[in-house]
This record gives structure tokens, C-alpha cells and sequence, in this order.
């Protein structure tokens, strides 16, 4: 078990399996040291626990727990790629796009939440730039998305 997968277990949590793709694209692609993933939806077990517009149907604190979910369905993606949590080198860059009411503007809060735990997660190594939008519709009626770029160590 990489290092970071037993930080996921002392947080109580599992890298799930990879999210299989809605439509004709890959999870997660490799280019050189770094590692895109595809837009992640909160899937749990195959399904959204929770659907609708934050600040609506969704509150603020539900959403923020579903971009943690995001980041974890992330991490699973780049695993798939690099083979190991361990070889990330640092969370490059982090995109949000959070399915908002008209009169919501919490998202970075919203996203604080993929982000705070790859830094539990990763420690320095998990910081990055970050991006959190506004949409008005996300797939399957998802609350919350996020994309998270990484570089890989020993490409």
C-alpha cells in the first residue's frame, strides 16, 4: 500500500474504484510527467448521492463533502495512470465547476473541499493552483466536478 493510500485509510477512507467514463473519454491520460484526469463527478458505488443546484437543493456543506468525493474518484483516476499515489511529485492545478443556484457565490468554499484533502492526503505535495466556477448544469445533474492535473515523479 502506497504512503498515501495508508493516509487515506488513517482518514477513514478507500481509493474507490475508477468512475467509468459517461461518454468517449478516458479517466485519466498521461503526457509526459504529467497526469490529467477527466472532469470527476461525486460517484459513489456507481451512483450521485446527491443531485441539484448549491444553494438550492444542495447546501454549501453537502457540496463541499462531494468535492471531497471528487478528489478521491481523481486520486483513484491517476492511480489507474501512474500506477502508484506515491510517484505524484505535486498537485499542479485543481478545477471546480460548481452547479450553482443564480445567487450563489460560495463556490470556492464549495471546492475547499477537494482541496483540503489532497493536502491530507498529500501534504506539500497536494497545494496547487486552483480554479472554482459557477455553472448552471452539471452531467447527470451533479452538484460538483473537479479536474485535477498532477506531475509524476520517475516518468
Amino acid at each position: 500500500m502506497s504512503a498515501a493510500e495508508e493516509k487515506l485509510a488513517e482518514l477513514g477512507l478507500r481509493l474507490p474504484e475508477v468512475v467509468p467514463p459517461l461518454a468517449a473519454y478516458q479517466p485519466a491520460v498521461q503526457s509526459g510527467v504529467y497526469v490529467y484526469t477527466a472532469g470527476q463527478l461525486p460517484m459513489v458505488d456507481g451512483k450521485l448521492p446527491v443531485t441539484g443546484k448549491v444553494g438550492a437543493e444542495v447546501t454549501a456543506e453537502e457540496a463541499k463533502d462531494l468535492a471531497r468525493i471528487c478528489a478521491l474518484n481523481a486520486l483513484a483516476a491517476v492511480k489507474s495512470v501512474a500506477g502508484d499515489l506515491d510517484r505524484i511529485a505535486r498537485v499542479v492545478k485543481v478545477v471546480g465547476f460548481v452547479a450553482s443556484a443564480s445567487d450563489f457565490t460560495g463556490q470556492p468554499g464549495v471546492i475547499n473541499g477537494a482541496s483540503e484533502l489532497l493536502a491530507e492526503v498529500l501534504g506539500d505535495k497536494g497545494v496547487h493552483a486552483r480554479s472554482a466556477v459557477g455553472v448552471a448544469v452539471l452531467p447527470l445533474d451533479a452538484p460538483v466536478e473537479v479536474e485535477v492535473q498532477v506531475e509524476l515523479t520517475g516518468a
